[in-house]
C-alpha cells in the first residue's frame, strides 16, 4: 500500500487546487469591472437588460417614502412594490409607466391592509401628476427616465374589536384562529381564519363546506375592525365509485388499488392529497389529479375521479461527484418505469469513482459498480414494494481491495405516511485483500430495517427527523462464521428566522457487530469505517479506522459518528454552512473513544429547483501522519 502522502496529486485534485489562481486571473483581466453571468445566474457587475421585445422602451426612477408605521413597514412595502422591484426594467411607452403605477397602487393598499393599516393613504405621482388625475393617454414629455414618486401615510394600526362566527363555525374558538380583541387586525389573519374554518370542516368529512359571508367593517374613529364570518358545512359524505381516466398504458385497476382510496370511506382532503402524492412517487405519470363531483350521487356518496397522464416510461441519466481527496465519480443509468402495465420498474446502472485519487487508473485503484434492479410496487398490498437486484462491484478504498457480486431480494412496507418497515435476503460472494491478507467470503444475510422520515423536504430539509435503523444477521459459508450487524443513523433539523433562513442540522450514527470470531473473519466490506464527503469531511473515504502497527486500516466492529451544520441563508438562494464532523471507529464491540477523528470546515449552497448545489471545504483537526491536509467536496443536495 502506497502512503497517501507519497502520492502525486493529479487529475481532479490538481484542477481543484488551480481554482484560486484561475479566480485571481479572472479578476485581474481587466481594469474595469464587467458584468458576469454563469448558467443564467447573474453574479456581479451591471446586468444587461433585453429591450428587444418592447416597442417603445421607457425607463423610470422611483422615489419611495413612508410616514408612520412600525420600523419594518417601509422595508415590507418596498419589497412589495412592483415599481421598486422592476425599476431597472423599461416599460412600453408612457402608458406602460401609468399602468404599472396604477397596479402598484392596488398592491400597496392591499399590503397596508396585510399589516392592519386600514386608514393608510397611498399617493403616486408620475412626472409630478397624480395618477388619479391622469385621463386618457399620458404624455410625460419624453422624460428619460420618467420620475415616479410614491408617498405613503400609514396612519394608525387597527385592532380587532367584535368577532362574530355564525353558522357552521359558531363552535370554533376565535382565539384559536387568532381573531382576538385588541390584537392587530391583519387582513391575512382574517383570510387565514376563513380558510382554516373551511379546511377543518372538510377534514371532518364535509366536502361542500364553504364560506357564505366574510364581512370586515373598519371603524376609523376608534381604529378597530369588526369581523363577521359565516360558513355552511353541508352534508357529511363518503367516497363513491373511484373512476380512473387518462392512462393508456398503466392498468386502471392498479392505479385505483395503489391510490388506496376505497368507496365507502369518509371523504378526507388529506387522504386525497396523500393518494395523489403516492401515485406521483411512482414517477410513471407526467401528471396526477384527483377530483370529486360537485354533488352526491343517488346513494349519497361522492363520486371521485383519478386523472393521470402517462409519462415517458423509458429514461436515462447520469450523475457526478467530485472531491479533492477521493477524486471524481461518474454514474450512468437507463430504466423503464412500466414493464408490464403495473408500474414495474427495471433499471440498469454503472458507475466509476476515485478517478484522479491516485496516478494509477487501473482496476486496482478505481471503484467500479454495475447492476440491474427490478421493482414491483403494490405487490401483496398497496403499501408494499418488492425489489430484486444483482450488483457486481470492485472497491478499492485505502483499507482494502474487494471484488464482489451480490444478489438480493427486499420487501418494504409503508406502515404510514412516515414509517417504513423492510426485510430482505442477500447472497454475496467477495474476494477481498486487506490488512489481514487475502480471503474469499460467501455470505448469506437477512437484513431488516425500520425508517422514520418526517422531513418537510428530502433535498433541503428545514424541519423534521430522519431515522434509519438496520439489523443484519449474516453467515459466511466459507469461513463458517455467524455475525450480526446493528446500525442506526438519525438526523434532525431546527429552523428559525424569516423564511427559515437559519437551519441547524444535526446527525448522529452508531453501530456494532457482534459474533464472527476475530475481526479478520468478518468481510472487510462489512466492517465499519468513517471519512469522506458523506461522513467526516477532510478525511479520505473510509480512512478513519483502527490500524495495525504498520498503519494499515483494518475496519472496525463499532463506531459512533456525529455531524453539526449551521445552514445560514445570506440571500434567498445562497447559504453559508459552517460545519464540524467527528467519528470514532473501534476494533472492539463497543467504541472506546480512544481515537476520535474530527474535521471542520465551511461550505456554500446554491438553492435551485432540483436541489442545493453543494461545495464544501474541510480540514482534518487531527489528521493521520499520511493524511491529506484538506478536502474539497462538490455535489447536489445537502450533505444530509
Amino acid at each position: 500500500m502506497v502512503p497517501r502522502s507519497k502520492r502525486q496529486s493529479s487529475g481532479i485534485s490538481r484542477a481543484l487546487r488551480l481554482l484560486p489562481a484561475i479566480s485571481v486571473a479572472i479578476f485581474a483581466a481587466g481594469g474595469e469591472a464587467q458584468a458576469f453571468s454563469l448558467f443564467g445566474i447573474h453574479l456581479w457587475g451591471e446586468e444587461e437588460v433585453d429591450t428587444s421585445s418592447i416597442q417603445d422602451p421607457v425607463h423610470y426612477t422611483v422615489t419611495f417614502s413612508v410616514t408612520g408605521g412600525d420600523s419594518e413597514l417601509e422595508s415590507f412595502l418596498r419589497n412589495r412594490s412592483a415599481l421598486v422591484s422592476d425599476e431597472r426594467q423599461p416599460v412600453d411607452g408612457d402608458l406602460g409607466v401609468l399602468v404599472k403605477a396604477r397596479d402598484d397602487l392596488q398592491i400597496l393598499v392591499g399590503s397596508l391592509f396585510e399589516k392592519a393599516y386600514y386608514g393608510g393613504l397611498v399617493n403616486i405621482t408620475v412626472n409630478g401628476q397624480s395618477i388619479e388625475d391622469i385621463v386618457g393617454l399620458p404624455n410625460f414629455g419624453r422624460e428619460d427616465p420618467v420620475p415616479v414618486n410614491v408617498s405613503i401615510e400609514a396612519g394608525p394600526m387597527f385592532t380587532f374589536a367584535r368577532v362574530n362566527l355564525e353558522g357552521a363555525p359558531a363552535s370554533f374558538n376565535p382565539a384559536k384562529l387568532d381573531l382576538v380583541a385588541g390584537k392587530p387586525a391583519y387582513s391575512t389573519t382574517i383570510l387565514a381564519a376563513a380558510r382554516e374554518i373551511t379546511t377543518e370542516l372538510k377534514d371532518q368529512g364535509h366536502p361542500f363546506a364553504t364560506i357564505t359571508r366574510r364581512e370586515v367593517i373598519a371603524d376609523h374613529a376608534n381604529s378597530t375592525v369588526d369581523v363577521d364570518i359565516r360558513a355552511d358545512d353541508g352534508p357529511v359524505a363518503d367516497l363513491g365509485q373511484i373512476a380512473v381516466k387518462g392512462s393508456e398504458a398503466v392498468e386502471p385497476d392498479f392505479i385505483r388499488r395503489y391510490s388506496r382510496l376505497k368507496p365507502g370511506e369518509q371523504y378526507s382532503p388529506e387522504q386525497l392529497t396523500a393518494a395523489a402524492n403516492r401515485l406521483r412517487s411512482l414517477n410513471t405519470f407526467d401528471s396526477v389529479t384527483i377530483t370529486t363531483a360537485s354533488a352526491l350521487d343517488d346513494d349519497g356518496q361522492l363520486p371521485t375521479t383519478i386523472t393521470v397522464r402517462d409519462g415517458k416510461f423509458r429514461y436515462y441519466g447520469f450523475g457526478a461527484t467530485v472531491s479533492s481527496i477521493d477524486g471524481l465519480g461518474l454514474e450512468g443509468y437507463w430504466g423503464h418505469r412500466n414493464l408490464f402495465g403495473q408500474a414495474e420498474g427495471l433499471r440498469l446502472e454503472a458507475g466509476v469513482s476515485r478517478i484522479g485519487a491516485s496516478d494509477d487508473y487501473g482496476v486496482n485503484s478505481l471503484d467500479l459498480a454495475g447492476g440491474i434492479t427490478f421493482t414491483k410496487p403494490g405487490l401483496f398490498h398497496p403499501s408494499g414494494m418488492f425489489t430484486a437486484s444483482i450488483i457486481t462491484a470492485t472497491e478499492n478504498p485505502d483499507a482494502y481491495n474487494a471484488k464482489s457480486v451480490a444478489g438480493s431480494v427486499n420487501y418494504t412496507y409503508e406502515q404510514n405516511e412516515y414509517n417504513t418497515i423492510s426485510a430482505g435476503l442477500t447472497l454475496d460472494y467477495s474476494h477481498i485483500k486487506d490488512a489481514f491478507g487475502t480471503e474469499d467470503y460467501l455470505t448469506f444475510s437477512a437484513p431488516i430495517g425500520f425508517d422514520r422520515d418526517t422531513r418537510n423536504d428530502p433535498l433541503n430539509p428545514t424541519e423534521g427527523i430522519y431515522l434509519i435503523t438496520t439489523a443484519e444477521p449474516s453467515y459466511d459459508f466459507l469461513g463458517g462464521n455467524f455475525f450480526s450487524s446493528f446500525d442506526a443513523v438519525g438526523s434532525t433539523y431546527f429552523s428559525a428566522g424569516e423564511d427559515d433562513r437559519f437551519t441547524l442540522a444535526a446527525r448522529v450514527g452508531a453501530g456494532t457487530i457482534v459474533g464472527g470470531g476475530d475481526l479478520k473473519d468478518i468481510p472487510a466490506n462489512d466492517r465499519f469505517y468513517a471519512g469522506g464527503g458523506g461522513s467526516v469531511r477532510g478525511y479520505a473515504y473510509k480512512s478513519i479506522s483502527p490500524r495495525l502497527a504498520n498503519g494499515e486500516e483494518t475496519g472496525g466492529r463499532s463506531y459512533v459518528e456525529a455531524t453539526l451544520e449551521a445552514r445560514i441563508g445570506v440571500t434567498e438562494n445562497i447559504q453559508v454552512v459552517p460545519f464540524i464532523d467527528a467519528a470514532d471507529v473501534s476494533a472492539d464491540q463497543f467504541p472506546d473513544f480512544s481515537d476520535i477523528r474530527a474535521g471542520a470546515g465551511i461550505g456554500v449552497r446554491y438553492l435551485t429547483g432540483f436541489g442545493p448545489i453543494r461545495l464544501d471545504v474541510a480540514v482534518p483537526l487531527n489528521r493521520y501522519p499520511d493524511g491529506d491536509h484538506y478536502g474539497i467536496y462538490a455535489g447536489i443536495g445537502q450533505s444530509f
